[in-house]
């Protein structure tokens, strides 16, 4: 394709710790040509619009829920989870259509799962494409929520949201690990998608030929 180290490259992490920005840099790292950006949030807000709690309502989990700042963390973040696990097709989806296109692409987003990500790259690699991924990682909730404040400066104190934000991360680089999937570090800002790019290079198809062959747990 081009000169980047990967065709597709997935990053996932929680909301709120960079994720958008470093797509869009390593979109437009590539020399002499430019990725695609793929938002994944689209596609959810697609599939949400397509489907009904009657008949997914893994997907539907948050619409009976006025205000998840009532719930506990652990319970906002058990059914964060099972939107995200319920969301594998979709990423899956996304990614083999991706494979049909001669353009780098980088898809990004909460709600890749990193079971998902090394479905993808199994099946990138069988299609002989180079599917990577990576997962960005903030275990910080106050940094977390300062970023929601410079992003967000009319919404409020989101110090619930941080928080669960912030157990979500650590939910995605604990499974990221289990996968043989790189985890970066957010911070320092500066350098980060030089760091995403190095942590890629040292990442190799072989360290995944452990993996489990399907979705779950």
């Amino acid at each position: 394709m081009t000169a980047t180290s990967w065709d597709i490259l997935l990053i996932g992490g929680a909301s709120g710790v960079g994720k958008s920005r470093a797509a869009a840099q390593l979109a437009g790292e590539p020399s002499g040509s430019k990725g695609f950006v793929v938002e994944f949030d689209d596609v959810v807000s697609a599939v949400e619009a397509m489907t009904t709690p009657e008949h997914h309502p893994a997907l539907h989990h948050f619409e009976n829920i006025p205000d998840t700042a009532r719930l506990p963390v652990d319970r906002v973040l058990d059914l964060q989870i099972a939107t995200a696990r319920a969301l594998e097709p979709a990423v899956l989806g996304v990614v083999r259509n991706r494979l049909t296109v001669d353009v780098p692409a980088v898809i990004e987003g909460d709600y890749l799962t990193p079971a998902a990500a090394a479905e993808a790259i199994r099946e990138g690699r069988a299609a002989g494409c180079r599917v990577r991924a990576v997962f960005l990682h903030e275990p910080d909730p106050e940094q977390i929520l300062a970023n929601y404040a410079a992003r967000e400066p009319d919404s409020g104190e989101q110090r619930h949201r941080a928080q669960v934000s912030a157990a979500y991360s650590h939910w995605l680089a604990g499974q990221a690990a289990r996968h043989g999937l790189p985890v970066v570090e957010c911070r320092p800002w500066a350098g980060l998608a030089g760091r995403v790019e190095r942590a890629l290079g040292q990442h190799v198809d072989g360290a995944l030929s452990h993996l489990r062959p399907t979705l779950g747990p």
